[in-house]
């Protein structure tokens, strides 16, 4: 299928360690075109799928001998081509990248040049599972599209309005000064959230607001005024809520335990926290997603879940009580916006805080699923991080050019 769209575009790249989801906006209007993934990098799986905006389904393609890309800079070489050849006559603009990590000094998006990369690969030992293929997108990228503006937008950067006590660790204060300390992330979501709330509810988003960023990784913020105050997740994207292969909150003891008494070195304990904890975990190695846990009749199954919803339950009420009250609560991300029953199990005998659900909105899929006499607001909206880092793209190309005339 090839589309007759000519004209400028942004691109958006989201570079993980075998994969690059991409995703293609027209401007200024912000119309996405096209969705998709590349999976399964320099190995021969490798798996290519995408769909077109306002289609339900995925075409997917295979690579059926050597030629599949070996690395992320052959995987845009292709991502290229592809384009250009269902896309008559397109200009891309400026690429927009998802980074994890901005560390304490960066907290907007930026062009990256050669100076910000080197300050960005020094950040690498904070988010070593995602930084580095983040940045490996960025150069691949570089080199594909020389001259086009590469925008790097941060994780973590929403949440540089925290202050010190929201941010620190009860540990020797030379390691906050260094760098320790919790960042936060899913910013790009909670932004993203934050103007949809704006948009539709714009007294209510002035208020004490909690959103759920609930999926494969999960964590939880509370706003004021908009702002940032505090998360879930710390100084790495373990801590917090338990997610799908993440352990989420977890005693440092435990960790001392698997290293004296089981011999354990840091990559051990660090492939159990990563990618055996988390609803893989708890089930007893059954599965990292919801939908296949909700499924299930095995008792581990259904353990997992108590445990999910128990913990969602207690950060609701430890952001409450730092926002000093509650008046909205959202529900974003895979399991947050498509699991009716994680939803309800949550805001059930949540009476205490103001909460009353509505049931039928909620297995309906609405927006508000809140009952008229809930004091708290409680709303399941979408998520769209491609289209925040597409903004983010075009603002700063356009401010570049006005600068530059």
């Amino acid at each position: 299928m090839n589309s007759t769209y000519s004209g400028p575009c942004i691109l958006t790249i989201n570079a993980g360690s075998s994969s690059i989801k991409f995703s293609l906006f027209t401007v200024p209007q912000e119309n996405q075109l096209i969705v998709g993934q590349l999976d399964g990098i320099g190995h021969k799986s490798a798996r290519f799928e995408f769909k077109w905006s306002g289609k339900s389904t995925k075409e997917v393609m295979f690579w059926t001998n050597d030629d599949e890309p070996k690395n992320h800079r052959e995987a845009l070489d292709f991502l290229i081509k592809w384009l250009n050849q269902i896309f008559s006559d397109i200009e891309i603009i400026a690429i927009g990248h998802r980074v994890v990590h901005g560390g304490q000094k960066y907290s907007s998006p930026i062009i990256v040049n050669d100076e910000i990369m080197q300050e960005l690969e020094s950040l690498l030992m904070l988010a070593p599972l995602h930084e580095p293929h983040n940045l490996a997108g960025i150069r691949a990228a570089q080199e594909s599209f020389p001259g086009v503006p590469q925008v790097a937008c941060f994780d973590t950067a929403f949440h540089r309005t925290h202050s010190f006590v929201n941010d620190c660790y009860a540990i020797p204060r030379s390691f906050y000064n260094a760098g320790v300390c919790r960042y936060g992330f899913h910013g790009l979501s909670y932004e993203y959230i934050t103007e949809r709330l704006v948009s539709m509810f714009p007294k209510e988003s002035r208020g004490r607001v909690i959103i759920a960023h609930l999926g494969n990784g999960a964590s939880m913020a509370a706003l004021k005024n908009c702002a940032s105050v505090a998360s879930t997740m710390g100084f790495s994207s373990l801590d917090g809520l338990p997610m799908g292969t993440r352990c989420g909150d977890i005693d440092p003891g435990v960790l001392l335990y698997m290293m004296q008494h089981d011999g354990l070195d840091a990559e051990q304990i660090s492939h159990i926290l990563y990618k055996e904890s988390g609803l893989k975990g708890l089930s007893g190695g059954l599965s990292n997603d919801m939908r296949t846990l909700e499924s299930s009749d095995r008792p581990e199954a259904k353990e997992a879940i108590e445990y999910y919803v128990k913990e969602v339950k207690r950060e609701i009420g430890s952001l409450s009580a730092l926002l000093a009250g509650l008046d909205v609560l959202v529900f974003t991300g895979g399991i947050g916006e498509n699991s009716a029953i994680i939803r309800a199990k949550v805001l059930r005998e949540m009476a205490w805080i103001g909460i009353e659900l509505d049931e039928d909105s909620n297995v309906e899929g609405e927006t508000i699923i809140s009952s008229d006499k809930s004091k708290v607001l409680c709303l399941k909206i979408h998520t769209d991080e491609e289209r925040i880092i597409a903004r983010h793209a075009y603002e700063l190309n356009r401010n570049k050019e006005l600068v530059s005339s």
